[in-house]
């Protein structure tokens, strides 16, 4: 079984509510955003994932982003915070989840980008191009939003 992600009234009441973060890095111009494929599910995705016991959100965006891509970088932006109640996560071993994400824009400070277990791809991609492929509707949305010139962090 693959991860899934369902949408429903307040779907997300069926599962634990779990603290994630993720990572939009964007290219000189901004005009590219850089994107994984999972191997979970073999979706487009932010570097990211689930905030471990002791660590700051910080912190777990920046591990996330080096697990996934072998990058490091550092956090310049808080985005925003996307608690959809409308979407359940069921993961492969049958747990369920209503994630609360936080968003942060990271600039890379040193790395050489790879693949991971948890990763089959990854590239920059122009917006036209990322919405085109299959994404994970609420990265494209976060990155939408982190391009936004409104500096005030959005609440969805």
């Amino acid at each position: 079984m693959k991860t899934q992600i369902l949408y429903g009234d307040r779907l997300g009441s069926q599962g634990e509510v779990r603290v994630g973060c993720s990572a939009i890095l964007f290219d000189e111009g901004r005009e590219k955003v850089f994107l994984t494929r999972r191997t979970d599910n073999g979706m487009w995705c932010l570097p990211g994932g689930r905030v471990d016991p002791g660590e700051s959100v910080e912190e777990a965006v920046l591990r996330e982003l080096w697990e996934e891509t072998g990058l490091h970088g550092r956090v310049t932006r808080f985005l925003g915070v996307y608690s959809d109640p409308n979407r359940l996560v069921i993961y492969p071993d049958g747990n369920k989840a209503h994630i609360v994400a936080l968003s942060f824009e990271v600039e890379v400070t040193g790395g050489e980008p790879g693949l991971s277990n948890e990763t089959t791809d990854f590239g920059f991609f122009t917006l036209a191009e990322a919405g085109q492929m299959e994404i994970i509707s609420n990265h494209y949305e976060r990155v939408l939003d982190a391009l936004k010139a409104e500096g005030v962090p959005f609440v969805k």
